[in-house]
């Protein structure tokens, strides 16, 4: 490669990086500069300065889901960040899980993916045993959108359901009312293990004034029916009484600092060495033409320590890398994606990006192996799919792509899915997309998700429509065609974009791809928390 089109492959994805980096400064923004000064005139933090005072000095808060609502709801005004900020952040030396409502977005209320994110949140918590942390704020379902909200399975009451799980699972969960915090919502806090309310603009009541007094004629003023005197004095409802944010927030740092011991899976870690490649040469490798070739190996070299690679199989099934490798110490079993273009020794062309027959057996086997010798998977996703055709069908590629995604379901270690750039079809199953239940699951600004390529489901789709109106006699031009084309190939292509994937969280986030290593060790760092491993078995497989 030149050095003229490295450095044009470097400004493609630097500008593609800077241009997510100012979106999600936007979205930071929750309602806006006019909505986070009311929250100030009110004596209140907003979410993120919560979530700064609580966290520790010189730590990163590890946010998950920014991107959620991105795009959504456009006609009720949006919701930035699905009106709550999630993530994990050092609190007293402990990892925790922080849940806070957003208020400068629609007083914090719950818009369908509202319930989405805090949902993922408690399920993040509970798959790697880390405490909770509730700041609320929330004015309670966004009534416009109750019945998206309100009654199903994964709608808002499940989020109370969890509480009563977490607590038996022997999860701490504090939660500190700083606002609002109404209806139904109001089981949250409550149901946690130890509740603080702060005085003066925390507030907890089934019902408000206005419902009070239309309801059964009562009047009653919020502050007499659930603020912090009420419950803390006269119901017991909640444990502290703060008289700020800030003193609020001191003081759960103080209750975090109190928990007892913890076991740990005792995952596998030594001293971390240096990957055997600087991270910026990232930029370099990855090819700004989607499909276009390029060595995983060269990728992975950026990211691992440095001489630990053991490649599994190297010979064998090709179009797949696996093998035993240490990210930042851990020790960690990778499966990835090569892009190359390799012949086998009968002389066949393996597409790269393309798993075939030998690549999914020779993944089965090895993802069996980590779970035998208890070592997390690691999923590197720039898949195109199984290899279709008369040959594959006859060698049995759906039997081998069913052993692989089965021993991948039911793998019990530590899951973690990096979607670098395609994520297509029956690929993103087998390389554990968000359906397989990842610990974590991250995606590059580079990475798709769809059911196909953009290309071929474009013109499948225009196929089937041009069909469709001839079937019913009506011309059909080749002017028409070509239109109809490009409005079904942008409509595809904006579905397929890692911000439309983001914003419905069928990823907790888009990253810098030089941020891989450190959301890799991060992930097993959390995951490392739930000592207990369940043993891992199969169903019936096909041989």
């Amino acid at each position: 490669m030149s050095n003229t089109s490295e450095s044009d492959t470097k400004n493609w994805l630097h500008k593609l990086i800077e241009e997510f980096g100012e979106t999600e400064a936007e979205i930071k923004l929750g309602g806006g500069q006019k909505r986070i000064d009311k929250e100030h005139g009110k004596g209140k933090l907003t979410a993120r300065e919560r979530i700064e005072h609580l966290t520790d000095k010189d730590s990163r808060f590890y946010e998950l889901g920014l991107w959620a609502g991105y795009e959504m709801y456009e006609e009720q005004g949006g919701c930035p960040s699905g009106g709550v900020v999630t993530g994990i952040g050092e609190v007293s030396g402990r990892k925790c899980m922080i849940v806070a409502n957003d208020a400068t977005v629609k007083a914090g209320a719950w818009f369908p993916i509202t319930a989405k994110k805090n949902l993922r949140a408690q399920e993040i918590a509970i798959e790697n045993h880390i405490p909770l942390i509730y700041l609320v704020d929330s004015a309670g379902v966004f009534l416009p959108m109750q019945d998206e909200i309100f009654p199903d399975k994964d709608h808002f009451g499940r989020m109370f359901r969890n509480n009563a799980v977490i607590s038996a699972k022997g999860i701490p969960q504090i939660a500190a009312i700083m606002g609002s915090c109404v209806a139904g919502g109001a089981y949250l806090p409550i149901m946690s293990d130890e509740a603080l309310i702060v005085d003066g603009t925390g507030s907890v009541f089934l019902a408000g004034s206005y419902l009070v007094k239309a309801a059964i004629g009562e009047d009653v003023d919020n502050e007499t029916l659930g603020g912090a005197t009420t419950h803390t004095e006269i119901s017991g409802v909640t444990d502290y009484k703060m008289k700020d944010d800030e003193e609020c927030l001191s003081t759960i740092r103080d209750l975090i600092d109190k928990l007892g011991p913890f076991d740990t899976a005792g995952f596998n870690r030594k001293e971390p060495k240096e990957p055997k490649r600087p991270a910026s040469d990232v930029f370099e490798i990855l090819p700004e033409t989607r499909n276009s070739p390029y060595d995983m190996n060269d990728l992975l070299e950026c990211i691992i320590d440095e001489d630990s690679f053991t490649e599994f199989k190297k010979g064998y099934g090709q179009t797949l890398i696996t093998g035993y490798a240490r990210i930042d110490g851990w020790s960690v079993g990778i499966v990835a994606n090569q892009r190359t273009v390799n012949r086998t020794k009968q002389g066949e062309m393996q597409i790269g990006g393309v798993i075939y027959s030998d690549s999914a057996d020779k993944a089965a086997r090895f993802i069996m192996n980590c779970n035998q010798k208890k070592i997390p998977l690691i999923f590197f996703q720039d898949v195109t799919g199984f290899m279709i055709g008369k040959r594959s069908e006859h060698g049995g590629i759906i039997k081998d792509g069913a052993k692989m995604v089965n021993a991948m379901s039911n793998s019990t270690v530590p899951k973690v899915t990096i979607v670098v750039g395609n994520s297509y079809g029956a690929g993103n199953y087998a390389m554990c997309g968000r359906a397989y239940d990842p610990r974590f699951m991250y995606a590059w600004p580079t990475a798709k998700i769809a059911v196909m390529g953009g290309a071929s489901a474009s013109k499948t789709l225009m196929q089937i429509q041009v069909a469709s109106m001839k079937k019913k006699g009506k011309e059909v031009s080749e002017e028409y065609q070509e239109r109809i084309m490009k409005e079904i190939s942008d409509r595809y292509d904006h579905q397929t974009d890692v911000r439309y994937a983001a914003s419905r969280l069928w990823v907790d986030g888009i990253i810098n791809p030089i941020e891989t290593r450190e959301r890799i060790s991060k992930a097993i760092e959390c995951a490392n928390l739930k000592p207990e491993i369940e043993e891992f078995k199969t169903g019936v497989m096909q041989t």
